[in-house]
Parts: C-alpha cells; structure tokens; sequence
C-alpha cells in the first residue's frame, strides 16, 4: 500500500501545530486524528485507507509555514501590514451587553454574542466552535453549532490542544447555500485560509473567521503537571471549565463530592513552559489573519475597575466591520475606540512573539531543528542577551516535557511564588 511521507515528516520534524486541517481536506480520508500521550499533543495519524498522494495535506499544513505577504494580499488586498498587529480597520476595548454572556465567557463574551446574533439574523447556519466532551471532560470537542444553547456551551477558554479544524469536514458536506463562521487560534485560522484558497467551497462556505489572540497552546502534560501539583487524580473529575464567573475569571473543576476553583492567574501559571515546541516558532500573536481578532484587555484602568469581562478588538475587513457596527447600533455590544497603541500595550507578550522569535529561530537552528517559513526575508543576528533568555526558556522546556524532571519545575513555582509574596 502507497503511502505519503508529507504528514509523516511534518509530525516527524515537530512542526505539526495539531490543527487538524489536514484530517478534514484529505479527500480519501486517509488520515486520522491521534493523541500523541509522550508529548501531550494532537498528531495526524494513517487510516487503512490507500493514500493518494494529492499534496493537500501539505499544501494546506500551517505548520510547514505561513505566507503571510501573499495571504495578507489575497484577503485583505494589502500586503503592506503593521509589525505587530498585522492588517486591520480599528481597534476596540468591548463587551456584550447580555450580562451572562459577558460574565460566564471568558473576556467580555463579544465572540459568543457576535455567533447568537449572526445565528439569529440569518447571516449564518452554524459555527465552527469546540467544548469540553461531557463524557471525557478533560478532552475538546471541536464541532459545528447550530442553537444559541450549542454557541453558549462553547463560549470559555480551552488551555488544551484542541484541533479545532476537524470539524471542516462538516462544513464541506453541508448543504448547498448553507453559511457559516469559525473560531479558532492563529494556527486554525492560518490553516483553514490556506485551504481556502485552495478549495472554492470553503471560500463561499465560510464567510465570518472570528480569531484568538495566542500567546502560547498548552499540552496534555501541563494539564497532567497541574492536576498532580494540586493532587487531583485526573480520573475524577466529572467536568472542568477553564474561565468563567467573570473576569480575570476562575478554574472550576468539578469532582465527585466537591469542586476546586482557582483564579486564573494562580493556574495559568503553572502552564509555563508546557507549549508544543511547534507553537514557539509563532510570531501571530493577534490572529492576523481573521476579519475579527479578540485578546483580554491587560490595561490597566480595566484591570482596577472590570470583574465581569472586556475585550480588545482588532476589526481587519470590511465584513468583520461591518457586522460590529451593526451590532453596537443594536446595542447588543458595547464598543469604544482606542488606538492601536494601547492594544499592544495591553498585550505585554507582544515582544516575545514578535520581536524575540529572530532569537528562538537562530537557536532552533544551530541545534539542526526544521524551521517553519514566515518570511523569505534574512534575519539579522539577534542580540546576545535574547538567545540567553530563549536557551534558559528551552531548558526549561526541555525539563517540562520529561515527567522524570518535573520536580524541578515545582521548584521554580515555589520559588516564583515566594518571590511575589515577598515583594
């Protein structure tokens, strides 16, 4: 049986993002979705179906690389885009002003309201969205929602891979006319434009790409790490929500005879240095490549006076405009302009992604890694102390995703923590 070395090599060389793009467009369905336990990530695998070496898997692979120039002129007609924030119309701080939107979603709600509004006027028929299964309440669920309670139940962060573009396979087989929105991370984004360019029904299927911004994805083993840090057998837990009750918002996990909250903050942290490898070699920070992108709102005034939610917003075509100004005259959502400045204020890992990935490529390749293709532009050398910063952050890394080592992260914690109370 005639097999592709295309999705074997990307997963062999670490540059599978775990999309799922390529299970969804593979037109003999010769892929299948596998959990990789070792790395505590979602990996293509092979069916028992022949495959037919088309090339779509690759051709639609955002973890091979992204053109962002060419893509950038083809949706946006503009290639000509800001370093930081790619193309866009206006930016926005906003919230939904259903109050339990807005205080069950996890930052302002904007991207639930936008899906029940375009659901109930008719603009879409569904939605690309992912919630936590019931019956394995640990494990995403990427799927099309068609009722305002499937948009809601949808609505909280996800701190797990999630291979949201499986769920393309739906959109391809629905019906004549049928339209429909997708929400996604910048890698799900960069992988269903590219297949869209390829494919004419996605581009007349899908007509609203609503974006996340990302600073990092989270393994299945950082999942694992914190659930064995707070001594919580993942095995009883009945159902887990990540955000929520308002903004910063909380952990709920829910076990046989009591829940466990914690506040975001105490348990974001412990994510630290659980991202895919593939995931540091992103410089999209704000999902440049949606008509509509949403971040929390770390500014500081909102910090002092929100507890329910508020979201930045970085409107990037006209159909994203439109339909949010079509909202606020509705006063379904709140909107209030502000400069582009002060959403790259907000969003202190701006210079991580953006300006310290020279950095995280040059050391990427003196170890002989594959690189992923952003930019066919050279990059000068970077400064000595960012490759210092990035070695002792691989390190680290490194430590993370052996269990054996795990002990010395709990060492970090601890001190990180003891440090904080101290100052």
């Amino acid at each position: 049986m005639k097999r592709t070395k295309g999705v074997k090599t990307i997963v062999k060389d670490n540059l599978c993002t775990g999309c799922g793009t390529c299970i969804s467009i593979c037109p003999t369905g010769a892929l299948r979705l596998e959990l990789n336990n070792k790395s505590g990530i979602y990996q293509p695998g092979e069916t028992e179906i022949e495959c037919k070496n088309c090339g779509l898997c690759l051709k639609v692979c955002p973890g091979l690389g992204v053109n962002m120039k060419i893509l950038n002129e083809k949706i946006f007609g503009n290639d000509k885009v800001d370093e930081e924030l790619g193309n866009y119309l206006n930016c926005y701080i906003g919230y939904s002003n259903d109050h339990d939107v807005r205080y069950h979603s996890s930052s302002g709600g904007l991207i639930t309201e936008i899906l029940l509004f375009a659901l109930e006027k008719g603009v879409i028929n569904g939605a690309l969205v992912t919630k936590m299964r019931e019956d394995k309440p640990l494990e995403p669920l990427p799927f099309i929602a068609r009722t305002r309670e499937e948009i809601i139940a949808a609505s909280q962060s996800k701190c797990c891979p999630v291979p949201a573009n499986i769920a393309l396979k739906d959109i391809l087989k629905s019906k004549e006319g049928e339209k429909f929105a997708v929400v996604g991370l910048p890698c799900h984004i960069q992988g269903i434009r590219k297949a869209a360019q390829i494919l004419p029904e996605l581009q007349e299927k899908i007509i609203l790409y609503l974006g996340l911004f990302c600073y990092k994805g989270v393994s299945f083993l950082g999942n694992e790490f914190f659930f064995k840090d707070i001594g919580i057998n993942i095995a009883s837990v009945k159902k887990l929500d990540y955000r929520g009750d308002g903004w910063p918002g909380k952990m709920k996990i829910q076990l046989e005879k009591h829940q466990y909250v914690s506040p975001y903050k105490s348990f974001y942290k412990k994510f630290n240095f659980f991202e895919p490898w593939r995931c540091t070699l992103c410089p999209d920070h704000s999902c440049e490549l949606s008509d509509v992108s949403f971040g929390d709102a770390w500014i500081p005034e909102i910090l002092k006076t929100d507890n329910i939610g508020t979201s930045v917003i970085v409107s990037r075509s006209k159909c994203g405009e439109d339909i949010l100004i079509r909202m606020l005259r509705e006063k379904r959502i709140e909107l209030v302009p502000i400069s582009d400045h002060k959403i790259k204020e907000s969003q202190g890992n701006f210079s991580w992604k953006k300006k310290n990935i020279r950095a995280r490529i040059f050391v990427n390749k003196i170890f002989g890694k594959h690189l992923p293709v952003y930019s066919s532009a050279k990059e000068p050398i970077p400064p000595f102390k960012d490759i210092y910063i990035c070695c002792l952050f691989y390190l680290m890394k490194l430590f993370a995703s052996n269990r054996n080592f795990w002990f010395i992260l709990r060492a970090y914690h601890r001190a990180s923590d003891l440090s904080n109370n101290f100052h």
